[in-house]
């Protein structure tokens, strides 16, 4: 099998009804993930516990019949998400020129993201649950140990801030709507703007945060979305900018909704 023939069947397995399918329920089930953050977010704002991160949403989930079927269906449904980007890093995303690779690297970045959370969901629907943040400051804490890991961290760090800059664009320009195949309306319009420059302002303090666990040699530094929006607490007005967050992951859910039936698939 040649590159020419890894490419067709990419192609025929990207426009398959049934994969196409499977990557809208993705993307609505991540509109679920960020309402479920938004909420968690905000009841740390107003003084309760929780885990503000993918792995706090998932457990919400679990425990109950209903949760436990929309995490089986979640499984599906970023499973189905990742080998569409799969598809579009070999084959390239619909009205991209071919030979974008910047593109076909993004589209590999995705899937990689996508089966992480596939995975994720897979451990909460079969019971077993896991910590975002403590996997984050486990990770950091292996590449300190490792010749150049520091380095390596702080590099992860600038460009999680670079992504989460890049949302911060995408929001504030609406460029978001490129990724969609027709005007979802002018509410999932705001409610995308709103989402990406919040989800961007998060990403931007995660990644300043793994690369200060670089620049200090301290693992537990590296805490994830968790501790980047609970960080939020500290500071002045700290309560505010946190339920602010949590209107903003909200707005990203609800834009995924859209998503979901728009996007470009």
């Amino acid at each position: 099998m040649d590159e020419h023939d890894v490419k067709r069947a990419a192609s025929e397995a990207s426009d398959h009804p049934a994969l196409e399918t499977a990557a809208r329920v993705g993307y609505a089930t991540s509109g679920l993930l960020h309402l479920l953050i938004g909420w968690i977010a905000l009841q740390v704002a107003l003084g309760k516990t929780g885990r503000a991160d993918q792995s706090g949403a998932l457990s919400s989930l679990a425990g109950n019949g209903a949760g436990q079927l929309a995490l089986w269906i979640s499984v599906l449904g970023f499973f189905g998400l990742a080998i569409w980007q799969v598809a579009d890093a070999i084959v390239g995303h619909p009205g991209d020129d071919a030979d974008a690779w910047g593109g076909r690297a993004k589209a590999g970045g995705k899937a990689v993201l996508y089966l992480v959370l596939a995975w994720s969901a897979l451990g909460f629907a079969r019971g077993k649950e896991s910590n975002s943040r403590k996997q984050s400051v486990d990770f950091t804490a292996s590449l300190l140990e490792k010749p150049g890991g520091r380095v390596l961290i702080i590099i992860i760090g600038l460009a999680v801030i670079g992504v989460g800059i890049y949302h911060v664009y995408k929001g504030a320009t609406k460029k978001f709507l490129e990724d969609l195949a027709g005007h979802p309306g002018t509410w999932a319009t705001r409610a995308g703007q709103v989402g990406y420059i919040a989800k961007g302002v998060a990403l931007v303090i995660v990644g300043f945060l793994f690369a200060a666990a670089g620049f200090h040699k301290k693992a537990k530094e590296a805490s994830g979305l968790d501790g980047a929006l609970k960080s939020l607490r500290d500071e002045s007005f700290g309560t505010t900018l946190l339920v602010v967050m949590a209107l903003g992951f909200a707005a990203f859910g609800v834009y995924s909704f859209a998503r979901a039936r728009y996007a470009k698939v």
